[in-house]
């Protein structure tokens, strides 16, 4: 491959990074055609991207993009990069689900918030996190919570009251 080439590979994987700065690498080495193309599509349809990289190019793009520190993550074998969604937990978490029924599947690591994280355990615990939107939903329940209290205090002796004069209402029609 000549020079040319390589710093225009280099350049698309820059351009890729920065799109996304949270990603998952993993290993596909035994994924037959079909069982990638069903990986890919079912990603895509997330917005979860897959790109298999050159190790060497890669280190490059992510010394150039000030993110030195994923290079260790891309030292040997060959790596493909997972970014997309979300965040870089829900992509764990489709590729651990994708993992139970592909064996071949395996995890070198992640790169989150600026911090490597290496090896499968990491990529296993990042997975059990909650998401972004659940994150966004215990907010917001936590948010409206006291609320919901007080005018569920408020609302309260108005229903006893109710609920008083209805039966009063009801034994006085009995007796008429």
């Amino acid at each position: 491959m000549t020079y040319y080439v390589k710093g225009l590979i280099q350049k698309e994987y820059e351009k890729r990074l920065s799109e996304a700065s949270d990603f998952v690498v993993v290993q596909i080495i035994g994924l037959n055609g079909i069982e990638n193309n069903r990986l890919r599509g079912t990603l895509l349809e997330k917005g979860i991207r897959l790109m298999v990289v050159k190790n060497s190019l890669m280190r490059r793009a992510l010394e150039s993009l000030g993110r030195g520190k994923a290079a260790s993550l891309f030292e040997s074998g060959p790596c493909t990069l997972v970014y997309g969604g979300d965040s870089a937990v829900d992509v764990a978490k489709e590729l651990t689900e994708w993992a139970k029924k592909l064996p071949v599947l395996q995890f070198k690591g992640a790169f989150v918030d600026g911090q490597v994280m290496m090896g499968a355990a990491a990529v296993a615990e990042l997975a059990k996190m909650p998401s972004r939107r659940e994150l966004q939903g215990q907010i917001v329940r936590a948010a409206l919570g006291p609320g919901e209290q007080t005018v569920g205090a408020m609302l309260g002796p108005g229903r006893v009251l109710a609920g008083c004069i209805k039966r009063l209402i009801e034994k006085l029609e009995k007796a008429a």
